[in-house]
C-alpha cells in the first residue's frame, strides 16, 4: 500500500465518519461556477481543511470544499475550488480530490475549467467540450509507485473523453440554445501565463486552448476507471493573440459574465448523465 493510497484512505474514512452519501457524478467547478452548489439541493459540506492531509485551495475564486446534494433524483458531489499544481502541491496532491470521488462512489466525471483561446474561433465566452488533451507539458499523476487498488502500471490513454458524454454535452447544448465548440485542451503548470512563442507551439502542436488544470486530474481518473468529460469556458486570448496583457481580472469577468448559461448547460447535462449512463 502506497504513501499516496494511505493519504486517500484517511481523508476517505473521515468523510465516511461524516457522511454514507454515495455521490453518482462528480463535478470539478473552475473558475466562474463557484455559484453553482446555489442550484443543487444540499445535504452536506466539507472544507478540505477539515480534511485529513488534504490539499487546500489558495487561488481566489477557489472555495475549497466538498458539496454533497441532489440535482433533482441525481446524487451528485461538487468540488467547490480545486487544487492546481502551481500553488505548490505534489501532482499527486493535485488528484488526489478526484480520486477521492472515486472513491465515494462516483462513476462518471465532469471536470470544467477558464481557458485561453488559441484557435481563432474560440473567442471569449466560448464553451467548448474537450475532445482531447496534450499532457507533455506537466507531470503525469501516475509518477510513482502504482496504485494497484485504481489501475494498471500502464493505463491506455486512447479515448481519455468519453465519446457518448461529450456528445450528450453537445446535444445538450444544442436543446438549450448553448452553442458548444469541441477542441484539444493543453495544460502547463503556470502560474505565469504562456509567450506568444510557446502559444505559437502549442497551436502547431493541435492544441485549441491552454490553461493550467483539468488534464491531470483526467489521467487519474481515467487510471481509476471513471467515465470523464470536459467543458473549457474560454475566458481569453492567448499570448500572441490577445491585443492586452492577460490578467486573473479578465479571466474572471469574462467566467462571471457567461456563468449563468455555463451553469445551465451543467445543471441539464447532469439531468441527461443520469438518464443515460
Amino acid at each position: 500500500m502506497t504513501d499516496a493510497y494511505n493519504k486517500l484512505l484517511n481523508a476517505y474514512n473521515y468523510i465516511r465518519s461524516l457522511t454514507d452519501f454515495s455521490p453518482e457524478i462528480g463535478i470539478v467547478l473552475g473558475s466562474g461556477l463557484g455559484n453553482f452548489a446555489n442550484k443543487i439541493d444540499v445535504k452536506l459540506s466539507i472544507n478540505y481543511n477539515d480534511i485529513p492531509e488534504f490539499p487546500i485551495s489558495t487561488v481566489d475564486g477557489h472555495e475549497g470544499k466538498f458539496v454533497f446534494g441532489f440535482i433533482e433524483t441525481i446524487p451528485v458531489v461538487l468540488m467547490q475550488g480545486r487544487v492546481h499544481y502551481y500553488e505548490g502541491y505534489s501532482i499527486s496532491d493535485v488528484v488526489m480530490p478526484v480520486r477521492l470521488m472515486g472513491m465515494m462512489g462516483v462513476k462518471n466525471l465532469v471536470l470544467t475549467n477558464a481557458a485561453g483561446g488559441i484557435s481563432s474561433n474560440l473567442t471569449p465566452g466560448t464553451l467548448m467540450a474537450i475532445t482531447d488533451h496534450i499532457s507533455s507539458f506537466v507531470p503525469s499523476p501516475l509518477i510513482g509507485a502504482n496504485i494497484d487498488e485504481f489501475g494498471t502500471r500502464f493505463p491506455d490513454m486512447s479515448e481519455v473523453y468519453n465519446k457518448e458524454l461529450t456528445k450528450l454535452i453537445i446535444k445538450t447544448g444544442d436543446e438549450i440554445g448553448v452553442v458548444v465548440e469541441k477542441g484539444v485542451y493543453l495544460q502547463t503548470t503556470g502560474p505565469n501565463y504562456e509567450t506568444p512563442a510557446e502559444i505559437r507551439m502549442y497551436g502547431k502542436l493541435g492544441a485549441d486552448v491552454v490553461g493550467m488544470s483539468t488534464v491531470c486530474e483526467a489521467i487519474a481518473a481515467k487510471h481509476s476507471g471513471l467515465n470523464i468529460c470536459g467543458i473549457s469556458c474560454v475566458t481569453n486570448m492567448a499570448a500572441g493573440i490577445s491585443k492586452t496583457p492577460l490578467s486573473h481580472n479578465e479571466v474572471k469577468e469574462v467566467a462571471d459574465r457567461i456563468s449563468d448559461e455555463f451553469e445551465k448547460l451543467i445543471y441539464n447535462l447532469v439531468l441527461k448523465i443520469g438518464d443515460n449512463f
